[in-house]
């Protein structure tokens, strides 16, 4: 009798069907159909110093994670086309070796005319003291002491000559971007976070606001590999999201999914739309912080 209720039971249990991939709404609005109004926006920003022509954001992270992929991909969706100008690796994140040797700012046109935003690419993290970037550099380049063409050195930080003496307005970082693979976040190695939150106390101490991108989103579900609108109905994604705001202890509300360009030859207009919001997002950040350096008139 027992074991025929048992039975039963195990019945019922083992036809319920599964909880659901999706929310049954989006947690986070996105404006899929305003690409031109978030390009716009861009491109007519107006910095709060007018003295400082373009604001500096500080990539950092995982060797593979797509540093020089955003930058591309941020830098094709205001030409139209895909743009290769920073080298980025072809291969994942556990087998590649970082592409980026030097310190050198990248910056965003628009046609003929630059953005008053800039990039800089770091040489990639990695476990092990010998290996990737040299902490203490990421630290002297959001200082502004990094001279342009400074090669990464994994065992040996710059040294003076290697640094500027008295860096400018514009050679200060405003924003710290970690750029996260989805695919990866969950099997990182610690040597990795430990790294990044060394990074991140320092970039706090200097009161440098942070934010993470977490690219490879197709990658790591199969919901949004399908239909890249589904990015904040999957489940995996917010998951995904909590585990990378968690490890780094940037919050959600800076965290931001994103699709670079990778395969394709053209661009796509819901890839923009999710790369331009989330550089809209690291730009307002950035500025507010170029708001509380302007000097008093």
């Amino acid at each position: 009798m027992g074991s025929s209720s048992s039975s039963s039971s195990s019945s019922s249990s083992s036809s319920s069907p599964p909880p659901s991939p999706e929310f049954r709404k989006p947690w986070r609005e996105t404006q899929w159909d305003k690409k031109e109004v978030l390009e716009k926006n861009l491109r007519e920003l107006k910095l709060s110093d007018p003295n400082v022509k373009h604001i500096r954001i500080l990539l950092t992270g995982q060797i593979g994670a797509g540093k020089s992929s955003f930058i591309n991909s941020v830098n094709s969706a205001f030409q139209g086309r895909i743009t290769t100008e920073a080298l980025a690796d072809a291969g994942d994140a556990a087998t590649s070796f970082s592409f980026t040797k030097t310190y050198r700012t990248y910056y965003i046109r628009d046609g003929q005319s630059v953005l008053p935003f800039v990039f800089n690419d770091i040489m990639g993290l990695e476990s092990g003291e010998s290996q990737g970037a040299h902490p203490k550099d990421i630290v002297k380049s959001l200082e502004g002491l990094l001279k342009e063409g400074h090669k990464f050195n994994p065992v040996m930080s710059a040294k003076n000559e290697d640094c500027r003496s008295n860096p400018s307005s514009e050679d200060l970082t405003y924003c710290l971007v970690y750029v996260i693979a989805a695919d990866q976040v969950s099997v990182m190695d610690d040597d990795v976070f430990i790294k990044m939150r060394y990074i991140r106390q320092k970039a706090s101490d200097l009161e440098i606001p942070q934010v993470i991108v977490m690219t490879k989103v197709d990658e790591a579900c199969r919901l949004v590999k399908e239909d890249l609108r589904k990015i904040y109905t999957s489940k995996k994604i917010k998951e995904k999201m909590q585990v990378c705001s968690n490890s780094v202890g940037v919050p959600m509300s800076h965290v931001f999914p994103v699709k670079n360009y990778h395969e394709e030859i053209d661009t796509k207009d819901d890839m923009d739309v999710l790369i331009l919001s989330a550089l809209t997002q690291i730009v307002q950040i950035a500025d507010d912080l170029l708001k509380t350096r302007k000097p008093e008139n």
